[in-house]
């Protein structure tokens, strides 16, 4: 049987695919990643021998996704954490400008439930 071989990328060439680059050093960024790895559960490399870190085409879409919600839609790690964990986008919809208004719309019903639960124990 013949098996497809999927190209992997080291993590330096990640960086560079997704310029991010160390402006001083001109270097790629490789931290940034790595950072990105501790904060997004479905980022997970496969780690070779010696640790150096490779990227399947799927890993590739994960950090396309957190780059977007990051640099692009501007949302904090912690939105772009609560972004990609309740689905709010998709591989297919990266694009759709709803994201950070559907970020900031569960946050205020949250903090509103919050805010009556609090009217409801001064009440009592």
């Amino acid at each position: 049987m013949y098996k497809k071989k999927i190209k992997l990328l080291s993590i330096s060439e990640i960086a560079l695919k997704f310029d991010l680059i160390n402006s001083k050093t001109k270097k790629p960024s490789t931290h940034t990643i790595r950072f990105w790895e501790t904060k997004f559960k479905q980022l997970k490399p496969t780690i070779l021998a010696g640790g150096r870190r490779y990227y399947s085409p799927k890993n590739v879409e994960v950090i396309r996704i957190i780059y977007y919600l990051l640099k692009k839609q501007g949302l904090t790690i912690n939105g772009a954490i609560m972004a990609m964990n309740e689905n709010l986008i998709k591989l297919d919809d990266r694009n759709a400008s709803s994201i950070k208004a559907e970020y900031y719309k569960k946050k205020i019903i949250y903090k509103s439930k919050k805010i009556l639960d609090k009217i409801k124990n001064l009440k009592n």
